[in-house]
């Protein structure tokens, strides 16, 4: 059955979409914005401890993160999503692999990763730490072909074909580690470490360097290192990557001048957690987890920039979506508003915003983004991240019951890839609801060897989600200094 049909089938009061790949080739205008009041999900399905969502390469199925296993999910009707299968309880040599927030897909191959946060001391209660390939050619009945042994947590992974891509953030160096997930055993190939490119960051606290996520496009990981700024690495060669360029919003100097080294953990600048680039590989979204902590500004939830790299020898920056803001913007706060995980396709960022909701941007122009849909019902929801299904079709979105102080439910979401406005977004009052810097974003074209303010405009807790395992491992309030000084740096 025709997907078009799903989306009319809805209800959905969007305006409709003009090109196959994406949204309307031009933006929708203020009187077409509001004709179109209705914006709503098209599907739901509950998934307790859901967590990050991908989707396969038949663009029917979805593949959900979910704790203690994941869980698939049949999405050709984007109206009635179904699970497929839980594979629950998963154990390697009779150990538990447990905290699973990350997985990923590639053909027939799916790979889950874990534990997402330090386990101390390594091997308490007899956590398996690494990761567990399956077969998913029948997505209804995943059939596990092999593990892999890493000693140390897994956030976050990335597949390509047959090479998985790992970060080892094992408190020095905080590496990637790339693997052979292709044969019969699992081996390793090669690795790349920051602290190889750029010593002097062995200085400054592991977690505000953490490799937080990893994304691959083209042979260039894009990778995200918090605080140090996001590295693009050349993995033609996976077993002798090598340095290309990258971006960030604070200096080594800086990092090194803050005396508490948590300060720089929960709050701006930096904070790069998440980093991807369109199909094309021309623009690249850098987003920043971050929150309020009493501080000088940036004090607020971090937003998400975006950076040319047509050369990636030479990423500029050109523009920046800012967060919405929330009367309540502390990690314990629970109302994290907050950019997550999200998506670049065909001209459109489809991003979550955990409590905030979900949103898409036009950024064909990136020096202009502008906003084009959003949902959000903070009472319920908090998604973990936004991901195409069918382009020019749908999308979805997985929401996570692991905010604290917050009573969400676990679930995965499908919408509409359409020009639309909430028909009765909540109203903007705490404890639920976010005051509006209804500007969107703001690009200067800068480039990134220059001083620049990148809190830009626009819309304007402890555990599990985003930087998980800081409340656990470190544990406490943070009360940060707040850097007045930004810059990026480019060697």
């Amino acid at each position: 059955m025709e997907r078009r049909a799903f989306l009319e089938r809805s209800g959905a009061a969007g305006l409709a979409l003009a090109l196959p790949g994406g949204l309307a080739a031009s933006r929708p205008s203020a009187a077409v914005a509001q004709q179109s009041a209705g914006y709503e999900p098209l599907g739901r399905v509950p998934i307790d401890n859901a967590a990050e969502a991908v989707v396969g390469d038949d663009g029917e199925t979805a593949y959900v993160a979910a704790t203690t296993g994941f869980v698939t999910v049949d999405v050709s009707d984007p109206t009635e999503p179904t699970v497929l299968a839980e594979e629950r309880g998963i154990e390697v040599n009779g150990s538990p692999l447990t905290n699973l927030l990350d997985l990923a897909v590639d053909g027939d191959r799916l790979v889950v990763a874990g534990p997402a946060q330090s386990v101390s001391p390594v091997g308490s209660a007899d956590q398996y730490l690494g990761v567990r390939c399956y077969d998913v050619s029948d997505p209804a009945a995943p059939v596990p072909t092999g593990a892999y042994e890493t000693g140390y947590h897994v956030h976050n992974c990335y597949l390509e074909d047959e090479l998985l891509f790992v970060p080892a953030n094992t408190g020095d160096r905080n590496s990637l580690v790339i693997l052979d997930v292709g044969g019969d055993e699992i081996t390793q190939l090669g690795y790349w470490s920051l602290l190889d490119h750029e010593p002097g960051w062995g200085d400054i606290f592991w977690l505000a360097r953490y490799l937080h996520d990893i994304s691959v496009h083209d042979d260039i990981a894009y990778l995200p290192f918090w605080n140090a700024g996001t590295y693009l690495v050349d993995v033609s060669d996976p077993t002798d990557p090598s340095y290309v360029s990258h971006v960030r919003t604070t200096s080594l100097a800086d990092q090194r001048r803050i005396d508490d080294p948590l300060e720089a953990v929960y709050g701006l600048p930096g904070n790069d957690h998440y980093a991807m680039v369109d199909d094309a590989g021309d623009l690249l979204a850098v987003g920043r987890e971050a929150w309020a902590t009493g501080g000088a500004d940036p004090d607020r939830p971090g937003g998400i920039d975006l950076y040319d790299v047509s050369d990636p020898a030479r990423p500029t920056h050109r523009g920046s979506i800012d967060p919405p803001r929330t009367t309540d913007e502390s990690r314990r706060g629970g109302m994290w508003t907050t950019s997550h995980n999200f998506e670049l396709r065909d001209g459109h960022l489809y991003s979550s915003w955990y409590r905030a909701g979900v949103k898409i941007h036009d950024v064909s122009d990136p020096t202009a983004p502008e906003r084009v849909a959003w949902w959000r019902n903070p009472a319920r929801t908090g998604f973990w991240t936004a991901r195409v299904v069918d382009p020019g079709e749908t999308f979805l979105a997985s929401s996570t019951e692991a905010i604290p102080n917050a009573s969400i439910d676990g679930a995965l979401y499908t919408f509409p890839i359409e020009a639309g406005e909430q028909a009765d977004p909540p109203s903007i009052q705490a404890p639920d609801d976010w005051r509006e810097n209804d500007t969107e974003a703001t690009g200067n074209g800068t480039d990134v060897d220059a001083d620049r303010d990148s809190d830009g405009t626009g819309d304007a807790g402890d555990s599990i989600p985003g930087f998980t395992g800081i409340a656990g491992l470190v544990g406490g309030g943070v009360a940060l200094e707040w850097l007045r000084r930004r810059e990026n740096v480019q060697d």
